[in-house]
């Protein structure tokens, strides 16, 4: 078995749903530091975070920081029964490794580890610095302990990242097929709707906020927020869920509860996403509360960035592919380190599987992986 191989399965028998690390952290630290990587734990909250640093902090000049980014936590497995086999027991199956994170990142977090390993043994004296982020907190519903939390303490002690690499699964069906430069903004809101609860056979002493709601509900849907632009798909609106009543078929409601979501782009912002939207439940009379929570800012790594065209270069020579430059699909962590100056671009393996009954990685393509992260860095940090 490889060493990538061998280490992917000690980190998917490890129970680690969000936000338990359950050790992962602790055995890549052990091994990190016998390479030579100074290490910080930076728990917070229920949260572990690794933050393993490699190079010329001395320096009175330091080169540039060149940060892998990835997460040892997993979704819950949903019905262990429906699984071909136990999914905190790593099995090869027909070429594949199967178990929960297998894909979704355990694999790649073993790349990552694997490469910074070879990568210091054989260029001990590397310019710059080469660094590896962990944390238990990225498949949570806040991220509040996570990596958002690492980069505001970063930020203020002036830690700097220029370079960052995630590691999620980014390639469609085969490995380096598709890397990610950048991500939309993810823009949510609770919205409550009042009316005035009552009997349905008396509608004219109630008031339905489901009624109420409806017209402004397909405003809202039918919207143009933005054109979109060279790098990114329009922003889009979506109602995740609707909840409103009291079970019983006689009772108009009192109360309406929807949870909306913008995935938007940088031809939008933030604030007038939520200015036109308030505007418009205004607009048709409603009586409402709309908490606004705001999980991440758009990024972009434009053309020409340095890391950005490394990782092409790379796909291209390691894996004969010539890569889609794509901002699709949800957000990351990356979009907490973006903000610090750091070029982000995704590279990990195929996502078919990935928070699936049965996930798996493509044996193969799990043990060319370190291959590509050991070429980033040495492109990016020569001796």
């Amino acid at each position: 078995m490889s060493d990538v191989l061998d280490l992917a399965c000690e980190l998917i028998r490890r129970r680690s749903v969000t936000p338990d690390d359950a050790g992962c952290q602790v055995l890549l630290a052990e091994r990190l530091q016998q390479a030579g990587f100074r290490i910080a734990h930076l728990r917070h909250g229920e949260v572990d975070n690794l933050w393993a640093v490699h190079g010329d902090h001395a320096s009175a000049e330091p080169g540039p920081t060149l940060a892998f980014l990835g997460h040892t936590d997993v979704v819950p497995t949903g019905p262990e029964a429906s699984w071909q086999s136990p999914p905190f027991e790593p099995v090869i199956r027909d070429g594949c490794l199967y178990g929960r994170g297998a894909a979704d990142m355990k694999g790649a977090v073993a790349a990552m580890a694997v490469a910074l390993e070879r990568f210091v043994s054989a260029h001990p004296r590397h310019s710059g610095r080469v660094a590896l982020l962990l944390t238990s907190d990225e498949e949570g519903p806040t991220n509040l302990d996570g990596v958002r939390k690492v980069a505001e303490g970063f930020r203020a002690r002036g830690e700097r990242i220029d370079w960052c690499v995630v590691g999620e699964p980014s390639a469609k069906a085969v490995l380096g097929d598709l890397i990610r430069v950048g991500r939309r903004g993810s823009l949510s809101g609770t919205l409550t709707v009042r009316g005035v609860q009552g009997h349905v056979a008396y509608p004219e002493k109630a008031l339905n906020p489901i009624h109420a709601f409806a017209p402004a509900l397909a405003e809202l849907a039918a919207e143009r927020w933005d054109e979109g632009n060279t790098d990114f798909p329009p922003t889009s609106f979506q109602v995740s869920n609707l909840n409103a009543g009291t079970g019983a078929n006689n009772v108009i409601p009192g109360e309406l509860v929807a949870l909306i979501n913008f995935r938007y782009c940088t031809a939008s912002r933030a604030e007038d996403l939520r200015a036109r939207t308030e505007a418009i439940l205004r607009r048709h009379g409603l009586d409402f509360a709309l908490e606004w929570n705001l999980s991440g800012e758009p990024f972009l790594t434009p053309p020409g960035g340095r890391l950005r065209d490394v990782v092409v270069g790379v796909c291209r020579e390691l894996c004969g592919t010539q890569p889609e430059q794509s901002t699709g699909g949800g957000t990351s962590d990356g979009r907490f380190i973006a903000p610090l100056g750091a070029e982000v671009v995704e590279l990990g393996p195929v996502n078919a599987s990935i928070h699936k009954v049965d996930e798996c990685v493509d044996v193969a393509q799990l043990e060319h992986l370190p291959d590509l992260y050991q070429a980033i860095c040495e492109w990016l940090l020569p001796d």
